[in-house]
């Protein structure tokens, strides 16, 4: 990259080259798995097995004796979860050497050769590791690996075991790279490349219909997004009035030093935060993200937790520099992201389908998220990054345990008294339940009131508590949709069919990753206070000076701060039991009112948002469409095919002067050269 004098001072000064073991590891992972699965399907077709649809039999929630497994397959699972767990082993290596350094050094870089030079644009290819990075490889390769480990009971018998697990390194190899590159066109790659994984993954049993419409349309989605990202690095690199950079840290410089034309910034950063919409499934670009439940569970837990709808929220923080110096962004993100938690929310509050009610309720949170980005509290909004990453992996999996032990059944009106069949899933689900609510001593309550706190003592004047007012209700319909699940799903009268469903306790493979998740969910919130300070410092170096400019440095009163929390655990605490009482009896009477015109049966169909798309956007875009189709069919190919007609035409009556007849031939001839005697004639007398 180009570099400027002003961005030397926050560019790596410690080589590490062994950082690329990092993305390098899952990469491996998704290379052998790709040729172990390659393996797999000659040696079935050899024995003449064929290829049928592997997404039969599944219920859509894994492998329940699908087909015998090939005996290579079992190594997939261990060798995808191993290379990401070694991923992790390096990524603790990464952090305990930024502690080492100074607070001002603590990057680490590992270089590569240039990648694009031509003209003012120099792109290298590099990985950079510093505390932001660092503590979302962490997230991302931890949470990681116990999904993959999770994983390998899940879809134990599915024929497309090693191709899923490839898929699944592939993944998480991408999001490496995008939360390590050094500059942006880095970053879009792992961004283009977590979209690519995701529509493999959620249309992974892609013979039913439903699961390829669902990946299709989450694809689709985000390339709306990626557009505005293109748009915005564009522009940062073409009206760069200094030294045109994509580098991220000299991006940043370049912002606080006034180097970009009148407007541009801001411009630029509504660009991308377009881009950040999609991936992180904010309104009006949130609509992918419930359908992506059609992929398998773990596959959920993956894109809800650690990994693509993270994106968003780390491009912000990463660029927070840039985005605290464009005026107007961050009130755009803070009212986005509160609207977008009270909205989905409450379309959480009516969802049937358990991991429909975790997918709406990772929408919601990831609006907190934006919440705390927009009034300047970046650290707090990484905070509640890395607590949402514990306790919704933690929920999702836990989910499908649930669906594993009822034989692919999601209706959570269809289930009920379950606590006692699976005891480890519960208690786990249960902890994972209380930090979603932010119930008082759980990850999620110290997290989600920080960014609660910020937002009523932001920059915004009165607005502050507009949004402090959007996100409490937000936070109580959240604690009311938990207690709803859980008194639907583990509490009750039995109401699933016991002829068909005998309800058992998933395999260790299952179970374990949910104990080490529900303890890092309460223990993120017993050691909250210890945890939340070290981690601002920690963050400070990365985004401390761009909360000072987005903020200020006023500090609220103590009492504000007491009674905010108070409020908080009280609002946490009273919506979950009042969810947990109201359900976990007269479902019958529940389901009544989902099905008949009204409130809920609006919060259930999702506020007609996809109805008003398809009316809208698809159904016009469909009649356009369906004209190009009829111009090009009857004009352009009309046009074409006119010529070709006349060509035929002209050469069939040519066709007609050769005849074979001699005599024919003579008076062609005779006629021709008296046309041309009559023509040097004509000429001669002129």
């Amino acid at each position: 990259m180009s570099k400027s004098p002003a961005a030397c001072a926050t560019e790596p000064t410690v080589d590490a080259p062994w950082l690329w073991l990092i993305p390098l590891l899952p990469f491996a992972g998704a290379l052998l798995n790709g040729l172990l699965h390659a393996r797999v399907l000659r040696a079935r077709a050899a024995a003449g097995a064929g290829h049928p649809a592997h997404g039969a039999g599944h219920g859509g929630h894994g492998g329940h004796g699908d087909a015998a497994p090939h005996p290579l397959e079992r190594w997939a699972g261990i060798l995808g979860t191993l290379l990401v767990a070694g991923a992790f082993l390096v990524a603790v290596r990464a952090f305990f050497s930024l502690r080492g350094l100074e607070v001002h050094e603590r990057v680490l870089r590992a270089p590569l050769e240039t990648w694009i030079r031509s003209a003012e644009l120099d792109v290298g290819w590099s990985l950079v590791v510093d505390p932001l990075s660092c503590t979302l490889v962490l997230v991302i390769t931890g949470v990681g690996a116990l999904i993959h480990l999770y994983s390998t009971g899940y879809m134990h018998g599915d024929r497309g075991y090693a191709k899923y697990f490839a898929y699944l390194n592939l993944f998480v190899g991408m999001m490496l790279m995008l939360v390590l590159s050094d500059s942006l066109v880095g970053l879009f790659l792992g961004w283009e490349g977590v979209g690519l994984c995701s529509y493999l993954l959620i249309g992974f049993w892609y013979e039913d219909g439903a699961k390829s419409d669902a990946a299709r349309k989450a694809f689709i989605v985000n390339r709306i997004g990626d557009f505005g990202f293109l748009i915005g690095m564009f522009l940062l690199f073409w009206w760069n009035t200094g030294a045109p950079s994509l580098n991220l840290a000299q991006i940043n410089q370049a912002a606080a030093d006034g180097q970009f034309a009148p407007g541009v910034l801001t411009l630029a950063c509504l660009c991308l935060f377009l881009g950040c919409c999609g991936k992180s499934a904010q309104i009006p670009l949130h609509v992918w993200l419930p359908d992506a439940m059609a992929g398998p569970t773990p596959v959920s837990a993956l894109i809800h937790a650690a990994t693509m709808v993270t994106s968003g929220i780390y491009l912000v923080a990463r660029l927070s520099p840039a985005f605290a110096h464009a005026p107007g962004v961050l009130h755009v993100i803070a009212l986005v992201g509160a609207a977008t938690a009270l909205f989905s929310a409450s379309i959480a509050l009516a969802q049937r389908d358990i991991k429909k009610v975790l997918a709406y309720s990772t929408v919601s949170q990831l609006g907190y998220m934006f919440l705390g980005l927009g009034v300047g509290a970046f650290g707090a909004a990484v905070y509640h990054l890395v607590t949402h990453a514990f306790f919704k992996a933690l929920l999702f999996l836990g989910a499908g345990s649930v669906i594993h032990a009822l034989a692919g059944e999601q209706d959570m009106l269809r289930m009920g008294g379950l606590r006692k069949y699976v005891p480890v899933t519960y208690r786990s689900m249960l902890l994972g339940a209380c930090a979603l609510a932010g119930i008082p001593l759980f990850s999620g309550f110290f997290s989600k009131d920080e960014i609660l706190f910020s937002a009523a003592t932001g920059p915004y004047g009165a607005g502050n508590w507009l949004l402090w007012l959007l996100g409490s209700a937000g936070a109580l319909l959240t604690a009311v949709y938990t207690g709803r699940l859980l008194g639907l799903s583990f509490f009750g009268p039995e109401r699933f069919d016991r002829q068909r469903v005998h309800p058992h306790e998933s395999p260790r493979s299952m179970t374990i990753p949910l104990v080490v998740l529900a303890f890092l969910s309460l223990a993120g919130g017993v050691l909250g206070n210890l945890f939340l300070h070290p981690l601002e410092e920690w963050l400070h170096p990365v985004v401390g000076g761009a909360t000072v400019v987005a903020r200020g440095e006023h500090h609220a009163a103590h009492a504000l701060e007491v009674g905010l929390l108070l409020f908080a655990a009280a609002v946490a605490a009273g919506g979950t039991y009042y969810g947990w009482r109201r359900f976990r009896t007269g479902v019958e009477a529940h389901e009544r009112q989902l099905e008949q015109p009204g409130l809920l049966r609006t919060l259930a169909d999702a506020w007609h948002v996809d109805a008003l798309y398809d009316a809208l956007v698809v159904a016009p875009l469909k009649r356009l469409a369906a004209g190009a189709a009829a111009f090009d069919t009857h004009v352009i190919d009309g046009a074409v095919n006119l010529a070709g007609a006349a060509g035929r035409a002209a050469g069939g009556a040519v066709r007609r002067i050769q005849s074979g007849f001699a005599a024919h031939y003579a008076l062609w001839f005779s006629l021709g050269a008296a046309i041309l005697l009559l023509g040097l004639w004509l000429g001669a007398r002129a």
